[in-house]
């Protein structure tokens, strides 16, 4: 989800079908593809002349009931085009922290939470210099500060996408727009104003007129400046139609001086539509839900909407289009509320999403958009657990059968009250609320401080009853301490927010901080929400990777191939000939390519080599791969012991320590291979090859041995 849950607390092939309605007719007459002879992404003799990557907001591809087929099953339309034209991984990974803005980001960098910033998200805390912490948010357009807009100034100076530097992390659209290719954003995270508050003040000036807008009705300013954006190439005629502004990058490698942007619905819709209305697959004009035309909020960037955008940007000359599109489970519109697996509304909206992609299939198709000349790329961000009871029949299926739910809700807990009643502990902190909390204790006290040893012992031991199952659980499933949290990519450049440790809880279980006490009740069903994540758990961080087009073999549904969030953007790169001016922490799956569309160190033998190395380095170095998920455990064991003179835990933490140096100086070196093997046409060395990849397998025993 793209919003904070804390707040709430607080607070088919189907290309040949018809259109489904008479306003997508009406909308069709401005459809036409232009000319993008001047964006370079054909490479090697792949005739790509377009980028479609969608992103899902927690949609499915396994089942959560055996009986209820999956979001991507209730999506035939989707899922048969990317069976039919291309390949399905379904062996594909999170990073941690599992959610939304840290997935979404590290697909769309190539890089891990430590390199872009957001390892803690979709919020995540900083340290005052009274060591206490204020909460910022991770959705921020690419070059903010800061997203604290409680206080006038936050007391922390770091950009939100901040690198291992201090400095601003490269931002994702460069590679397209230096190539001359505009790139469309559709509500992607951070790469368009996610607010009407520090955005617009950061992009057009404080005393602007979009400022002023802004104070004046945010409603009306969200819809003409937020979630809608194209980055435009230099000399762009699709952009010289709208009302540009400077496209400011100065952290950028290599420099991006002169290039522009449009930021909005106010400026994107008349350089892409001839009425300056934008109308969803349907037909429908997109509105805000009180009517401004523009954007309709990030949770009403459904299906229709999101594909809508795309499908104009792309008719109107914008060959790259990156979108977000929300969640299916959550009720959109005026309902509240989570759905279950098989419940009509649940049903009938996945039912609307096909829809969509059936007309915008049908729609591209017929502007000449198809698998043989443009690369598809539809994802996940990460799926998620269902928190609620049995269903009701037992045998429906929600599409013939409705399912509906007595309990439903993710257990809710109260982790001071919990402290304080079972464990005695009052220890004065703050929590990023999650399921998988973030404890920032005040002072900002260190690893082997005392009062964090004794913090960290008693919440190992907090115990809940489960109100759905009846069962006493310990809340705290996994523990990751500083050591671990670096091992896991979690520490970013900025000191001021690492938190103190982290809990990957029971994935049942939401644990934020209330009052010290447990009256009425610390443990309560949040029936607002049902699907947790952040996790470390299989049913979260597994999740899928479509890809189709020019180059991609067509392999249909495979899980042959392990694989995370950091592979998306260097594998689109190498199809595309293009390159990021910083290392991957991810690898090119080769295996999804065909041999004549690889890069040409990756051929043959040569290409065998790559893939039996980068497999090896995945799991050495991925957030829920081999090595983190045994150094995990390890972590976990050693932080919630009481041996005398803490004897246990300080030999845990050492071995971690020294074994995650030891991993980061042979990761350093796989991945300066691959890059180069990928992107500088290096062959691999056989047998240096061979010896790397038998280094990173023993270093994965050395932390299972743990």
């Amino acid at each position: 989800m793209r919003k904070s849950k804390l707040l709430a607390l607080s607070l088919a092939a189907g290309l040949g079908l018809a259109m489904v309605s008479a306003g997508a007719a009406t909308a069709e007459s401005d459809h036409h593809r232009r000319d993008t002879t001047g964006c370079q992404i054909s490479a090697d003799g792949r005739d790509v002349q377009h980028v479609i990557y969608l992103q899902f907001d927690n949609v499915h591809f396994t089942r959560d009931n055996p009986n209820v087929p999956s979001d991507l099953e209730q999506m035939p339309h989707l899922l048969d085009f990317l069976e039919s034209n291309g390949t399905l991984s379904t062996n594909h990974h999170t990073p941690l922290i599992a959610h939304t803005g840290n997935d979404i980001l590290t697909s769309l960098t190539g890089t891990y939470g430590d390199r872009h910033g957001q390892a803690v998200s979709n919020s995540y805390r900083y340290y005052k210099p009274d060591g206490t912490t204020n909460s910022a948010s991770s959705f921020a357009y690419w070059t903010d500060g800061v997203a604290d807009t409680s206080v006038p100034t936050p007391a922390d100076a770091a950009p939100t996408m901040v690198g291992p530097d201090g400095r601003n992390a490269p931002a994702p659209w460069a590679a397209y727009t230096k190539a001359g290719c505009d790139f469309g954003a559709v509500s992607a995270a951070n790469t368009i104003l996610e607010n009407t508050t520090v955005d617009i003040n950061k992009v057009f000036g404080a005393n602007s007129a979009q400022a002023a807008e802004a104070k004046a009705d945010q409603a009306k300013a969200q819809a003409d400046y937020v979630g809608i954006g194209i980055h435009c190439a230099q000399n762009s005629a699709v952009c010289a139609k709208g009302s540009t502004s400077a496209d400011l990058l100065p952290d950028e490698p290599g420099g991006y001086n002169g290039y522009q942007a449009l930021f909005g619905a106010k400026s994107v819709d008349p350089a892409i539509s001839k009425d300056g209305v934008v109308r969803s697959t349907a037909g429908a004009r997109i509105t805000d839900p009180k009517g401004n035309p523009g954007f309709p909020g990030f949770d009403g960037m459904t299906a229709d909407n999101s594909l809508g955008y795309v499908a104009q940007m792309q008719e109107s000359g914008v060959p790259v289009t990156y979108a977000y599109i929300s969640d299916a489970h959550d009720q959109h519109g005026a309902n509240s509320g989570a759905m279950g697996p098989g419940e009509a509304n649940y049903v009938a909206q996945l039912k609307s999403y096909d829809d969509a992609f059936g007309t915008f299939f049908d729609r591209i198709h017929k502007d000449g958009l198809n698998a043989d000349n443009t690369l598809f790329v539809v994802t996940s961000d990460e799926n998620d657990h269902f928190v609620g009871g049995k269903p009701t029949p037992a045998n429906c299926d929600g599409v013939t059968v409705p399912c509906t739910y007595s309990q439903i809700g993710e257990v809710n807990a109260n982790a001071r009250g919990l402290l304080a009643t079972q464990q005695g502990v009052t220890t004065p902190f703050q929590v990023h609320a999650d399921s998988a909390p973030n404890f920032y204790l005040n002072g900002q006290p260190g690893p082997n401080d005392p009062t964090t040893r004794a913090f960290e012992q008693a919440w190992s031991k907090v115990t809940a009853v489960n109100p759905i199952t009846g069962r006493t659980d310990v809340v705290s499933s996994y523990l990751a301490d500083q050591a671990e949290q670096k091992i896991l990519h979690m520490q970013t450049g900025d000191p001021l927010r690492t938190p103190t440790f982290t809990s990957f809880a029971n994935p049942d279980y939401y644990v934020y901080a209330g009052a010290n006490n447990c009256t009425p009740t610390c443990v309560a069903l949040g029936p607002a929400y049902a699907w947790n994540h952040g996790d470390f758990a299989p049913d979260i961080n597994t999740t899928w990777l479509g890809l189709a087009g020019p180059g991609i073999r067509n392999l249909g549904e495979t899980g042959d191939v392990w694989s995370d969030h950091t592979d998306i953007r260097p594998t689109m790169l190498a199809l595309l000939g293009l390159k990021d001016p910083y290392l991957s922490d991810g690898r090119v799956l080769t295996e999804y390519i065909e041999n004549w569309a690889r890069p040409r160190a990756l051929v043959g033998q040569h290409g065998y080599d790559y893939e039996e190395l980068a497999a090896a380095y995945k799991q050495l170095n991925a957030g829920v791969g081999e090595f983190a998920a045994a150094t995990l455990q390890a972590a976990t064991k050693g932080i919630a012991s009481s041996a005398p003179g803490d004897a246990q835990y300080l030999d845990s933490t050492a071995k971690l320590t020294a074994l995650g140096a030891e991993r980061d100086a042979l990761v350093a070196k796989i991945a300066q291979l691959l890059d180069k093997a990928a992107f500088g046409d290096k062959k691999l060395d056989g047998d240096q090859a061979d010896q790397l990849t038998a280094q990173a397998e023993k270093l994965v025993k050395k932390a299972q041995q743990l």
